[in-house]
């Protein structure tokens, strides 16, 4: 059974549905404030395919937002 994740864009709640058919027209009903108008997010995963000799280490690339390799900027954009 699939889990599809979902936004509600009446108070911005964002959840997941375990789903029992794949049908699109299926609306879930918000669990915070219980409307009926959400959105099915897409959804993104990662999957672990082989071990490496760094497995377990992060890549030190730097910041994802501007690049900065010191880390994470606090600039807002």
């Amino acid at each position: 059974m699939p889990v599809y994740e979902y936004t509600c864009p009446d108070c911005n709640a964002e959840f997941e549905e375990l789903s029992r058919t794949m049908d699109d027209t299926a609306t879930p009903i918000c669990p915070r404030c219980g409307k009926s108008r959400s959105r099915r997010k897409l959804s993104v995963f990662s999957a672990k395919v082989g071990a490496s000799a760094s497995a377990g280490k992060m890549p030190a690339t730097g910041c994802g937002r501007c690049g900065d390799p010191q880390g994470p900027c606090s600039t807002d954009f």
